[in-house]
C-alpha cells in the first residue's frame, strides 16, 4: 500500500509547490522542484540534462566570426587571436588567452583612439554572438564624438587580451565584451570590463565590470546606459577600478527586466 506521507514529504508537497510558482517567474535558479517518492520528477532532470548541454555548448561552439562580419555590413573589424592555439588548449592554459599571437600584435595599428571595443568569444561564443553587436551599437549612438577605433573580435581570449589590444592601438579605454563562464541556469551571459589606460599586465583591481547581460538578466539598454556613465567618468577621473565607484541612475532596471516564461 503505497504511503501518501512519502509521496509528498516537507517542501515537496503539492501545496507547498504550489507556493513557489509565484517566485519562479523572477528566478531561473531551480527552486521548488518537484519529487516522486525519493526522487526528482523526470521532467526536472531532464531540463537539468538541457541546461548542462547547453553549458558546455556555450564552452566549445566556436564564435562565428563569419557572421558578426555579416551582420557589421561595411562597417571595418579587426580579427585577432590569442596566443593559444585551439580550444582545449585555451581552456587549460589560461595564461595564453591574455596574449595576442604574433600575427595579430603585427596586424594591429597605432592610432589616437579614445576607446577600443572587444568583442571576445571568452567562455560562452553564445553569449558574445547574441549580445556584443546590439550594446556595441548603442554605445555608438551615445558616445557622440568620442574616437571610437574599429571594433575587434577576439577568439581563445581571456578579459586581458584586451589590455595589449588597446595598448598596441593607442586606445585610452578599452571595452571586453566577453563570455561568461556558464552555469546550469544561464548559458549566454555576457560581461563586460571596462579599463583605462590598460597594459600588459594590468590588475584586475584597474578594471569596473558590468555582468548578466542577456535577456532574463540586465539589458542591452540598461548595460549601455551604465557603460556610458562609468565611460563619461573615467575619463574625467582618468581611472577606472576601485577609483571608480558605480554610482549610476539605476533607471528602473529591476522593474524592466522580462519575467521568466
Amino acid at each position: 500500500m503505497t504511503d501518501k506521507k512519502l509521496l509528498f514529504t516537507g517542501a515537496t508537497a503539492p501545496e507547498k509547490r504550489e507556493g513557489w510558482q509565484g517566485l519562479r517567474q523572477f528566478t531561473r535558479a531551480r527552486i521548488g522542484l518537484s519529487r516522486s517518492g525519493n526522487a526528482q520528477c523526470t521532467k526536472d532532470v531532464l531540463a537539468f540534462q538541457e541546461s548542462h548541454s547547453k553549458a558546455r555548448d556555450a564552452v566549445h561552439i566556436p564564435l562565428d566570426i563569419a557572421h558578426l562580419q555579416a551582420e557589421m555590413g561595411d562597417t571595418p573589424v579587426i580579427c585577432v587571436s590569442s596566443q593559444a592555439p585551439d580550444r582545449q588548449t585555451y581552456l587549460r592554459r589560461p595564461d595564453l588567452g591574455r596574449r595576442l599571437n604574433a600575427e595579430s600584435l603585427a596586424g594591429l595599428s597605432h592610432g589616437a583612439w579614445d576607446v577600443v571595443f572587444v568583442a571576445a568569444d571568452g567562455l560562452s561564443s553564445i553569449a558574445t554572438q547574441k549580445e556584443a553587436l546590439p550594446l556595441y551599437r548603442a554605445m555608438c549612438k551615445r558616445l557622440l564624438g568620442w574616437r571610437i577605433a574599429p571594433l575587434v573580435v577576439a577568439t581563445q581570449s581571456r578579459v586581458a587580451l584586451g589590455d595589449e589590444i588597446a595598448q598596441k592601438m593607442g586606445a585610452k579605454i578599452v571595452v571586453m565584451m566577453i563570455g561568461e563562464r556558464p552555469g546550469l541556469s544561464v548559458a549566454d551571459s555576457m560581461g563586460v570590463y571596462l579599463t583605462y589606460a590598460p597594459y600588459v599586465g594590468c590588475p584586475d583591481s584597474s578594471r569596473n565590470c558590468l555582468s548578466n547581460i542577456h535577456t532574463y538578466g540586465l539589458s542591452t539598454s540598461a548595460a549601455a546606459d551604465k557603460l556610458t556613465w562609468l565611460m563619461q567618468e573615467a575619463m574625467r577621473l582618468k581611472e577606472t577600478g576601485i577609483g571608480l565607484k558605480d554610482s549610476s541612475p539605476e533607471n528602473g532596471i529591476i522593474e524592466n527586466t522580462p519575467k521568466i516564461s
